[in-house]
């Protein structure tokens, strides 16, 4: 690990990654691995999943990344996920808890089946998955990283149940945060603004006039430009490493400034 002649900041570490197959989760991934982590990536999409792994595998042959296929909806694929883990590496030393599922739809139009979907995704899953994690971490402790949302604090339209699951997401990372103290487990949380993921470059390319939304979008960015997701890998980093070892229960809001002040 860090400092033992490793001039990486995970040097040795066994990192498991939520939704780490695209965007945000796989730029967390790719970044952990480059500070020298052996990754597993856990999505339920197989294809884009495996494809990740292979590209960070051929990018550092040395640190083969692994593909875990689990529904995070579905405990007993979790499970069998983390015994995976168990039965390849012994142990797990970060988890992020990055996956998560959004829906825009007026409240009024909201059903119950819409609600659970997103809640069983991004927070009992979460829960879930780190429950089951929780076994495989060392005597000497580690890091949890969850992935929240500026949803969890600042209200926008037609977003109810993924602002709940979000401020869920917040309030789950104190509560564990002090819990998992003794175990020297350090557990923080990110807020990403505006990521130019994959869904948001399609959600632009659905809109009815997309360059009007792209300077619209950048325009609420005092910092001048939306974010890409390895700013958010940065902040991942900063958390699963040693340069946070007295920082727990802490919320870093990774936005451009977006929510510094108000906007329409």
């Amino acid at each position: 690990m860090e400092g033992n002649g490793c001039p990486n900041k995970l040097c040795g570490r066994i990192a498991l990654i939520s939704g780490g197959a695209q965007g945000i989760g796989q730029a967390i991934a790719a970044r952990f691995q480059r500070e020298g982590a052996h990754v597993f990536i856990l999505d339920c999409d197989s294809d884009r999943g495996q494809k990740a792994a292979e590209g960070l595998t051929t990018q550092e042959p040395s640190l083969p990344a692994e593909f875990l296929r689990a529904d995070l909806r579905e405990q007993s694929a979790i499970l069998q996920a983390i015994a995976a883990v168990r039965k390849s590496k012994g142990r797990i030393d970060v988890l992020v808890n990055n996956a998560g599922i959004e829906l825009e739809r007026s409240f009024d139009r909201l059903t119950q089946q819409d609600w659970d979907r997103i809640l069983n995704v991004n927070l009992r899953g979460a829960f879930l998955l780190t429950q089951a994690a929780l076994p495989l971490f060392p005597d000497s402790g580690g890091a949890i990283v969850n992935v929240s949302s500026i949803h969890a604090t600042h209200a926008f339209p037609d977003s109810v149940p993924y602002a709940c699951s979000k401020a869920g997401m917040v309030a789950l990372t104190r509560n564990l945060a002090l819990e998992l103290c003794p175990r020297h487990i350090r557990v923080n949380c990110i807020c990403p603004g505006y990521i130019d993921t994959r869904l948001w470059e399609e959600y632009l390319r659905n809109s009815p006039n997309p360059a009007a939304l792209a300077a619209q979008t950048t325009a609420l960015h005092p910092l001048g430009r939306r974010g890409v997701p390895a700013d958010v890998g940065e902040a991942a980093l900063f958390f699963a490493s040693e340069a946070s070892a007295f920082i727990t229960g802490a919320n870093l809001v990774v936005d451009g400034g977006l929510t510094l002040r108000a906007h329409s």
